[in-house]
């Protein structure tokens, strides 16, 4: 009989996972159980179907479960797992129509994700107030924005799923007041300096800051939410968004005895095995290593959960393949702005407790002469005395993208900010100057972290 591999969640890493065993192992039997009614969608495209960027919400699903049992693989919908069972090698599933049976296994892959954070403030269950994390959430979200013009949109949260949710509704023509208890947007994301371009890019759109604030009632009538209260304020409102973050959704992998970790992520080894025999996980629910610390690090990321799925999957299959990890590199559009981070804020450097210097220049993206040029802030982090690159954070309006993975890439190779300051970056008047903004923070920051070496060219003579 062939080997049984069972999966608990059909979202990034899950279905990476099962796709991968498939094809290196065509024999394998192969399960995933989903408790929603949909596998494999672009998650990170779902606020821009609220503006009408992507018109048709569908074209999300990305595969389908009978593309999936084309390769081989069962997908069962709406079957959450409640149990498992790790000696007796068994998962208890509960079906969408309430019936409950045991799936037994020899290789089971946790891969459930993450779960939106609830702040317990009275009025939090009433009917207009909404999470965004799955699929389904932004079709009940969707349906009760049809026809309501001209609500009044609360957003509790000023991470990426806040600010860009803040970007879509303004789009759409809403009201929008988002309360974030940080003094900043992108807290842990962002340094304050590089945050406040983006609060006043929001604020010119016409956006509703309410920065340093703590939500600390709902006001509720009927059932509805109509008035939300701070500690010091309060506002009406038509519809709640709760975007105040996730935690790993590991309440099961606990239950069953699995380790977990200091972020309470199941805990894993760089294969990705869990505590227990025959146990894996990846994704969301688990945790990773950050490569500028060395340390682990939560990292709720898309990119990172294909990638484990796809590292565990070929394990799963009989590979020996390790997860090395990840420096954090993030992007988002906020109205006509995009923002790029990557490795270590300023903030992140000294908790983890190293001697940090920083540079912060705006400069233009193209030649001065080439019409449509705009400013780009860049931030760059390095650690003082080696002028080892720690990371970087980039706003602006072109490039953005580019210039961000090309600082990931320097991290990955654990380049100097004087090697950084040498690279021969591509010039063209309508792409970059001849300085590009990345050349310039760099040979800004040479001199102040004290390696010896005033500027990035010393040596390249001779001299």
């Amino acid at each position: 009989m062939s080997e049984r591999i069972l999966i608990i969640g059909g979202d990034a890493a899950g279905m990476s996972a099962a796709s991968r065993i498939v094809r290196v192992q065509p024999n394998v039997r192969v399960t995933v159980l989903e408790r929603e009614g949909v596998v494999s969608y672009g998650a990170c495209g779902m606020p821009y179907h609220l503006d009408g960027r992507i018109p048709n919400q569908n074209t999300l699903l990305i595969r389908s479960p009978s593309d999936f049992a084309e390769l081989g693989i069962d997908v069962r919908l709406h079957h959450e797992a409640v149990a498992i069972d790790p000696e007796a090698g068994k998962v208890t599933v509960r079906r969408g129509d309430g019936a409950v049976s045991v799936e037994p296994y020899d290789q089971l892959l946790i891969a459930t994700g993450a779960t939106p954070i609830i702040p317990p403030v009275p009025g939090v269950e009433a009917a207009n107030v909404f999470v965004f994390r799955r699929y389904d959430d932004l079709t009940l979200l969707s349906d009760y924005l049809e026809g309501r013009d001209s609500a009044r949109i609360t957003i509790v949260g000023g991470g990426y799923i806040g600010v860009e949710l803040a970007d879509v509704l303004m789009a759409r023509g809403l009201s929008v007041t988002l309360v974030e208890m940080s003094d900043s947007l992108f807290p842990r994301t962002l340094d304050s300096d590089m945050a406040r371009i983006v609060e006043a890019e929001l604020r010119d759109r016409g956006a509703d800051l309410r920065l340093g604030s703590r939500v600390a009632e709902f006001g509720t009538q009927d059932g509805l939410v109509h008035r939300v209260l701070t500690q010091d304020e309060a506002w009406n409102c038509d519809v709640v968004i709760l975007a105040s973050g996730t935690r790993p959704a590991a309440d099961l992998a606990r239950e069953a005895g699995i380790a977990l970790d200091g972020f309470g992520a199941v805990a894993t080894n760089s294969r990705l095995r869990a505590s227990l025999p025959n146990v894996w996980a990846a994704g969301d629910c688990t945790s990773t290593v950050n490569l500028v610390t060395g340390q682990p690090a939560w990292v709720p990321l898309g990119p990172a959960a294909n990638k484990q799925g796809r590292v565990v999957g070929s394990n799963l299959a009989g590979s020996r393949q390790i997860f090395g990890g990840v420096v954090g590199t993030a992007l988002a559009q906020v109205c006509r702005l995009a923002v790029g981070r990557t490795g270590l804020t300023e903030m992140e450097a000294v908790e983890a407790g190293l001697h940090a210097t920083t540079t912060v220049i705006t400069a233009g993206d193209r030649a001065p002469y080439y019409p449509g040029g705009e400013p780009t802030t860049v931030k760059i982090i390095a650690e003082t005395g080696t002028g080892r690159l720690l990371g970087a954070q980039i706003v602006g309006r072109n490039g953005v993208p580019g210039r961000t993975n090309v600082i990931a890439t320097a991290l990955h190779a654990n380049m100097t900010i004087d090697a950084l300051a040498s690279l021969d970056l591509g010039y063209a008047p309508p792409f970059s100057p001849v300085w590009d903004p990345l050349l310039v923070a760099a040979n800004t920051l040479l001199p102040k972290v004290g390696t010896g070496i005033d500027t990035a060219m010393h040596g390249r003579d001779g001299s």
